[in-house]
């Protein structure tokens, strides 16, 4: 059968559709717990929480589900020279964001608390709690963690937006590999070179990849139904992560209005923007990412740029202001049609189904 794949016997799971692990507060046990119930993977984005955090979502999506699901971790969480940014660099990003703050009617925020990366402690935590897989981005853990993994047998993901990032994380014996196509959703995950520099489509990506690699493949970006997840396993993936279609769905953690967005019209135009957190990511065109494109230089480091734009963000939302706030989403958006998870899966397998099974004739 066409879900008996190399992803699915490492990884443990019955269907090879592993659901996208979103940060920033848009996880959900309940997501998680319904796509892993339903056989896929479900994934829970945990690069903003503390130790003990990750350890009480672990506990709760383990007494949601008894099958296999997924936690995320940025292996590289700050672009701050020491946590922190000069005054100067500040005074420019605050002379440049003034007209968005002063529209929403509050003031300039003051100069954000340096940053201390979190991930070793994280890590510490997840190790502890061992989850079935851990899936990070931006890098590459240290031999120690990942032979760490090995030890407790946690499965490990990482991504790649290159074809060389592929052969750094292949190099280290990750268990699986993620090909992210710049259609996707979220912030663009890449580690080798710029973001900008590593923007290749899901389908060139997954093949260019599929060529030098032997680690099974999984395809993301671009993907939402059962024609995508055939079209990607056609290529040489041996699973498909699917984000924005999930996200979209009522078990996310996503706002009501961000999930409105992703069904309306707006949703037809996404752009990469380094506007709101200072690390290029993809979502709905906002009038601040199209008001400041070319003008990157003058924006904070992530995260201290995310930390900058946070009351800007609250007001926006509770002056609903939606074209000054990014809402992440893929350019696979347009297509979507379902709203609860489980009625997703179904329809995933279904079509995925009866595509191979129109083939087989």
């Amino acid at each position: 059968m066409w879900y008996n794949t190399k992803a699915t016997e490492r990884l443990g799971i019955q269907y090879p559709i592993l659901q996208g692990p979103f940060g920033g507060n848009l996880s959900s046990v309940d997501l998680v717990a319904t796509v892993s119930n339903a056989g896929g993977l479900g994934g829970y984005g945990a690069y903003t929480l503390s130790p003990d955090e990750i350890i009480s979502v672990g506990q709760q999506i383990q007494a949601a589900t008894n099958q296999p699901y997924n936690i995320n971790l940025w292996v590289s969480d700050t672009d701050a020279p020491n946590g922190t940014t000069a005054d100067e660099p500040f005074e420019q990003a605050k002379q440049l964001f003034k007209p968005y703050f002063d529209q929403l009617g509050i003031p300039l925020p003051d100069k954000p608390a340096p940053f201390a990366s979190r991930f070793e402690n994280q890590v510490d935590a997840l190790l502890h709690l061992r989850p079935p897989v851990f899936s990070f981005m931006f890098g590459v853990p240290s031999p120690e963690i990942l032979n760490q993994c090995r030890k407790l047998g946690i499965v490990t993901i990482g991504a790649a937006t290159t074809l060389d990032e592929a052969l750094v994380l292949e190099a280290a014996g990750v268990d699986l590999i993620i090909a992210s196509g710049f259609e996707a959703g979220g912030h663009r995950p890449s580690f080798l070179a710029s973001a900008e520099s590593s923007i290749t489509g899901t389908f060139v990506l997954l093949q260019l990849i599929r060529e030098k690699v032997k680690t099974p493949i999984i395809a993301a970006g671009g993907i939402a139904d059962g024609k995508g997840v055939a079209a990607a396993m056609a290529l040489g993936a041996s699973a498909a992560q699917i984000g924005t279609a999930f996200l979209a769905c009522e078990e996310s953690n996503a706002t009501p209005i961000h999930r409105q967005m992703l069904f309306s019209d707006a949703a037809r135009y996404t752009s990469l923007t380094r506007a709101f957190t200072g690390r290029l990511g993809r979502g709905i065109t906002s009038r601040i990412a199209s008001d400041l494109l070319g003008k990157e230089k003058q924006f904070l480091p992530f995260p201290l740029q995310t930390q900058f734009m946070s009351s800007l963000r609250k007001a926006a939302i509770d002056q609903e202001k939606w074209d000054m706030i990014l809402f992440w989403g893929g350019q696979i958006a347009p297509v979507l049609k379902h709203r609860k998870a489980g009625e997703l899966m179904q329809a995933i397998l279904a079509e995925t189904t009866a595509y191979f099974d129109q083939l087989s004739r």
